[in-house]
């Protein structure tokens, strides 16, 4: 599967490692300049060395998109320091996954800031420079649980369905400019660590996962595609398209399984 980067200059967050990761590196074989940007550096060391493989260029920048003015740090870099950016890939993101009855208000604000907050903190904060690009595109990576509502995520989910709403209304606000291209993107569970991170209820083993190489092929088919939405695996789509019909039945549904699993 091809994707035609070449010129790009593209920004992942949360690229030290899982989707992110493999997303830029694939970026770049495509011929893309990859600016990473995560919390940890020696991860994001080892990610950029590969993606210089392909793409010399290519360069990092250490934000933890928790305090705001590190975003605002890393927005000024991506235009001044980077040479700008022609696709912005919102990908950073936390779990803590946890029945609602455990859950407290300071970790709901922690999850909104990361997965909600800082994503729009930072595409608003380079739209304007966006918007005087050629053709430039918004990648939102929210989750299939922004849909699902699944159980023991009760944070989480509502912070994915933020940004994807977001993404739809930001959607429609540039519709008739074609000047920013979105794709909001709705990932299964994925192999990667965000499933074994400490301070985090298990996930049932009957649950399946797909490959983060599987996660990025369905990514860059729905650039090839022009897509405004992929759900990957997506099968997910078709519950979803359940859930819409009946949601008393659905979250019924979603109950009995986690009683039996």
């Amino acid at each position: 599967m091809t994707y035609d980067a070449n010129g790009k200059r593209v920004l992942v967050t949360g690229g030290s490692s899982g989707i992110g990761a493999a997303l830029a590196e694939r970026l770049a074989a495509a011929g893309a300049t990859v600016a990473l940007t995560a919390r940890r550096e020696d991860r994001l060391a080892e990610v950029l060395e590969r993606c210089r493989k392909h793409s010399p260029d290519s360069q990092s920048f250490v934000c933890d998109m928790v305090d705001p003015a590190q975003v605002n740090a890393l927005a000024g870099w991506a235009v001044d320091d980077f040479g700008g950016v022609d696709m912005l890939v919102n990908n950073a993101g936390i779990p803590k996954r946890r029945h609602v009855t455990k859950l407290d208000q300071a970790t709901v604000e922690h999850v909104m800031r990361v997965n909600y907050l800082a994503p729009v903190q930072l595409t608003l904060a380079l739209l304007p420079h966006l918007l005087a690009r050629d053709n430039a595109r918004i990648i939102n990576v929210s989750s299939v649980a922004a849909t699902l509502s699944s159980p023991g995520e009760t944070a989480y989910s509502a912070s994915k369905a933020a940004l994807a709403v977001f993404s739809e209304a930001m959607a429609v606000d540039l519709w008739d400019s074609s000047i920013i291209k979105m794709l909001i993107v709705y990932p299964g569970v994925v192999d990667t660590e965000l499933f074994t991170i400490p301070d985090n209820d298990p996930l049932p083993d009957a649950i399946p996962k797909i490959t983060v190489d599987e996660m990025v092929d369905g990514i860059i088919d729905a650039l090839d595609r022009d897509a405004l939405e992929v759900y990957v695996p997506g099968w997910f789509k078709d519950l979803v398209t359940n859930k819409v019909a009946d949601p008393q039945q659905f979250l019924s549904g979603t109950a009995e399984w986690v009683r039996t699993h």
